[in-house]
């Protein structure tokens, strides 16, 4: 059965049996799925059934429970958790990696969160790592590592490395073993295939390879998730100041991060904060979408003020008011075209200063391209219907213009935002908009004002 269709049967009896009260057999089916697919019913119950069904494997099935409020991400699971006692959060947080705890623990309430913190602290000591974690920056290496990672000492034979990594317990990654010295400096790697394929005598410094890829615990976590689509890798060995081995970041966090910041670019492109999802009180997403739509009130009035410039124009020919929305439209979608190339290429460390100019040439070129076709059509529509060929030629131009310059600030506007710290995807389209508003109203109506005595009136 394909899993769309079996997803809805799954969703259906989940309904059902919360409906009748058939609690064992709703436990049953529950118990059956696998943590991600149970993240997907939770998304897809509504609130009071998604509270029921969670407190019934809380209840009998909490480490489950809690796999599932991981895979659903921390700012939705951490919703399901709100409203329960201290004591109950702490216990269930302590069901997860401390990577994912951790996480879980940003998106409390502050007053809970602390009460939980000490709680686990008492609780069980080891659980120390979370609050660890915390420590550092947000969307850094260190907050989403796992500090439970295994090494070996530099020391050891083939053989003795073998039964260090028989007696271990919990290791979140084996296909990398990552050799350290005496005080933890992280001095190497080798496989797990390599560490089987030779004899047992054989000292670990002749086997390992000494240049390993890292990160520092201020890494920036997309910088993380370059290094692993760059290099192919499957885990990322998180290092201190002191190039000391802390904590591993591996390939499901990753996509966890990519998926994250492409979310939060897509949101950003449209003015909308990074952070806002479908289940965002309306107050809250009201707070956050109302600055930058203020902003882009601001940037209107300054295109309506070209136009006013040029009332007295459209007055006389009033056929050019009909057609100044087109020139403005298409320079703002084939900006916002341009805009998402640059900025998916500055996210994936493909555009930077040096490379510039060509992408600022082929990004002209594909404007000019675009205009030169796109202003013959719209040349030939605005003749055919007001049997004007001037007002024609004026439409298809101004296109032309409009549309080379929208390439152009597509371009460089982000590329210039980020140069000032600012990010691209949050704040280039207000800018880009105005751009191609203002060019537009004023190379349209400009170009008419021009060549006024040969337009029909």
């Amino acid at each position: 059965m394909p899993a769309p269709r079996r997803s809805e049967l799954v969703l259906d009896s989940v309904r059902r049996l919360l409906r009748i009260g058939a609690s064992t057999n709703l436990l049953n089916l529950l118990q059956k799925q696998h943590p991600a697919d149970l993240a997907q019913i939770f998304g897809a119950l509504l609130d009071a059934e998604r509270a029921a069904v969670f407190s019934l494997l809380v209840e009998r099935q909490p480490r489950l429970a809690m796999e599932a409020v991981s895979e659903m991400g921390p700012e939705s699971g951490a919703v399901l958790l709100v409203g329960r006692p201290a004591d109950q959060v702490a216990t269930l947080l302590e069901e997860l990696p401390s990577d994912d705890a951790a996480a879980l623990l940003d998106y409390l309430p502050d007053e809970l969160s602390a009460e939980v913190l000490e709680l686990m602290r008492q609780h069980a000591p080891g659980q120390q790592q979370v609050e660890s974690l915390l420590e550092y920056g947000e969307q850094t290496a260190g907050r989403i590592m796992n500090p439970s990672v295994f090494a070996l000492s530099e020391d050891l034979t083939v053989a003795e490395s073998i039964s260090a990594l028989q007696s271990a317990r919990d290791v979140e990654m084996v296909f990398y073993l990552y050799v350290v010295d005496a005080r933890r400096h992280l001095v190497g790697v080798t496989s797990l295939r390599r560490l089987l394929l030779v004899g047992p005598e054989t000292p670990l410094k002749r086997l390992m390879t000494p240049d390993v890829i890292s990160a520092r615990v201020d890494t920036d976590q997309e910088e993380v998730a370059r290094l692993v689509a760059s290099y192919n890798l499957l885990a990322v060995p998180v290092v201190d100041e002191e190039n000391k081995l802390v904590g591993v970041v591996t390939v499901d966090d990753v996509i966890d991060v990519i998926k994250d910041e492409a979310t939060e670019d897509l949101l950003r492109l449209a003015g909308v904060s990074g952070d806002e999802r479908i289940a965002t009180p309306p107050g809250e997403a009201l707070r956050k979408r109302l600055p930058w739509l203020g902003v882009n009130l601001v940037t209107a009035f300054v295109a309506a003020s070209v136009v006013a410039l040029f009332e007295s124009t459209i007055e006389q020919v009033t056929a050019l008011a009909v057609f100044m929305p087109i020139v403005a439209g298409m320079g703002g979608n084939a900006a916002t075209q341009t805009l998402t190339v640059v900025v998916r290429g500055l996210a994936l460390g493909e555009l930077s200063w040096a490379n510039t100019r060509k992408a600022l040439l082929k990004e002209s070129l594909i404007g000019v391209g675009n205009g030169a076709v796109l202003g013959v059509i719209a040349a030939g529509v605005a003749w055919a219907t007001k049997g004007d060929p001037m007002l024609g030629v004026l439409l298809g131009v101004a296109m032309v213009c409009n549309m080379a310059v929208a390439a152009t600030a597509g371009t460089l506007v982000p590329l210039g935002l980020k140069a000032l710290r600012v990010d691209p995807a949050l704040a280039s389209s207000v800018f880009i908009t105005t751009f191609t508003d203002v060019v537009g109203f004023a190379s349209f109506l400009g170009l008419a004002t021009v060549f006024l005595k040969f337009l029909a009136r």
